[in-house]
């Protein structure tokens, strides 16, 4: 937990505010923070109470029951002066005429005379975001990521053919499979190609009509919709675009009724000869928790797997992002790189930057491999030790006699919470998984890990036994 950071009076509010939200993003991951946090702004500060706004009545007591004891407890640490947090529902005004181009007149007028209930769909119109061509249609994107390109897509071996799937996507309107379904790990560029597909659409034929969401964000607007009984308006907004991009659908997982009006869509998209493009972390028949009819429909197309990089395909991306960058890497240090970091592309393009940085703070100090080893040597060291959670859970219930089974199951006795609360705390210490990771692994939710992480910490400082308990683990566990 990063909770060291003191209070700063130099800092406004909203300052106060930034860093707390990228410390929440780091907390929670950006999926679960873009759905949920990101939409939330600073109201007002008076008397001690900070008050918090949201842009729905659903999303105020979403975030109240999730994230606000987070949220208070961050406050509290970031500013003594905070005694209390509150959430209220912002009153939504209509955006501004000048940020409309001629053909969003129409779109502005209908978003001014329209009741609350229709602008819980969260229309966005950032620069760098799609709005509808055509007059009558009501359109929302998420933002997409100026960098995630098809030209700064690094291809090699093993994405090409992921690559090549999406391209022709994106620059045909009639493709001969339908729906195309991404698949890998995380970090390895199923997101950059999903967002490479819209920008190339947006850039070379903006008539077509594409809606880029995650899958949560899906999941959110729709139980919206049956809040404010307004399916109707839902389902027209869905089925009626020619493209339609849904990413991390394994985050569907277990929502029947969300699933069922996928379902539906899917079919009416299918029929109408629209694009789908989706996404997810394993291919169609391993996501748990998906009906078996959703998951013939999403192997009907193209599924295509985004492999672990190789080597000289991680050399090539550390060369490019230098090169971009605007910094000399010489030849000994990349090798060094693509060789260690070797899981997970996002990790490779950090430890770049953070070298970057440390040789431009340094008035321009060359880069070298001593310099190198020296500035990610905790990043190293982690990877050196290659912990992971499945081999934390193993560790721990055979430290406290229990199965793995028992640990993952639904039992609440304390012979078995206990070491489960441990099992979290060392996943969250020992690996670089997000919260929501690391509770999938135990079917709980990151909430659940939030909580099991606070109560060790509070218990190593009370309970010298399991205080040494844990520290056992943790050394068997790194040698």
């Amino acid at each position: 937990m990063a909770e060291e950071a003191l209070y700063n009076e130099d800092l406004s509010i909203h300052d106060q505010w930034d860093e707390i939200c990228s410390q929440l993003k780091m907390e929670f991951g950006e999926t679960a923070f873009d759905s949920w946090l990101k939409p939330l702004s600073i109201s007002s500060f008076d008397n001690g109470v900070m008050n918090i706004c949201a842009p729905t009545a659903f999303m105020k007591n979403w975030v109240i029951a999730h994230y606000s004891d987070r949220i208070h407890k961050i406050w509290e640490h970031k500013n003594p002066e905070i005694k209390k947090v509150q959430f209220v529902v912002q009153n939504i005004a209509a955006p501004s005429t000048q940020s409309f181009s001629h053909s969003d007149t129409s779109l502005l007028k209908k978003i001014k005379s329209t009741p609350t209930p229709q602008s819980l769909y969260g229309l966005n119109y950032a620069a760098n975001s799609f709005y509808a061509p055509s007059e009558d249609s009501e359109y929302f994107v998420s933002k997409l990521n100026p960098a995630y390109t098809f030209e700064n897509f690094v291809v090699g071996k093993t994405n090409e053919f992921a690559y090549a799937a999406a391209h022709k996507v994106a620059e045909s309107r009639n493709v001969s499979f339908n729906p195309l379904f991404l698949y890998s790990g995380v970090g390895l560029g199923k997101t950059h190609l999903m967002h490479a597909i819209a920008q190339y659409i947006k850039t070379n034929d903006p008539t077509r009509q594409v809606v880029y969401l995650s899958a949560e964000q899906f999941l959110y607007k729709f139980v919206n919709a049956l809040r404010y009984k307004d399916t109707a308006a839902f389902k027209e907004q869905f089925r009626s675009v020619d493209v339609l991009m849904i990413d991390d659908v394994q985050f569907l997982a277990n929502k029947e009724k969300t699933q069922d009006e996928f379902f539906y869509t899917f079919n009416s998209l299918m029929e109408g000869g629209r694009q789908i493009i989706l996404s997810a972390d394993k291919s169609p028949n391993d996501l748990d928790g998906i009906e078996t009819r959703l998951k013939s429909r999403l192997n009907s197309g193209l599924v295509a797997d985004i492999m672990p990089t190789d080597f000289e395909l991680r050399l090539g991306i550390l060369h490019q992002k230098a090169q971009q960058m605007g910094i000399s890497l010489p030849q000994n240090v990349a090798e060094f790189l693509a060789q260690k970091i070797s899981a997970n592309i996002r990790e490779l393009e950090g430890s770049l930057k953070r070298i970057a940085a440390h040789s431009q703070l340094l008035s321009g100090r060359e880069i070298t491999l001593d310099m190198t080893q020296d500035v990610l040597k905790d990043m190293l060291r982690s990877i050196d030790r290659k912990t992971t959670i499945d081999e934390i859970q193993k560790k721990v219930a055979e430290y406290f006699n229990i199965s793995v089974k028992e640990m993952q199951s639904s039992r609440r006795a304390r012979n078995v919470a206990r070491p489960r609360q441990i099992a979290m705390y060392l996943a969250k210490q020992l690996t670089s998984r997000s919260l929501p990771e690391i509770g999938r692994k135990f079917d709980r939710d990151h909430t659940t890990v939030m909580h099991a992480v606070r109560k060790v910490e509070e218990l190593i400082l009370e309970d010298a036994s399991l205080a040494e308990n844990v520290e056992s683990l943790r050394r068997s566990l790194e040698n």
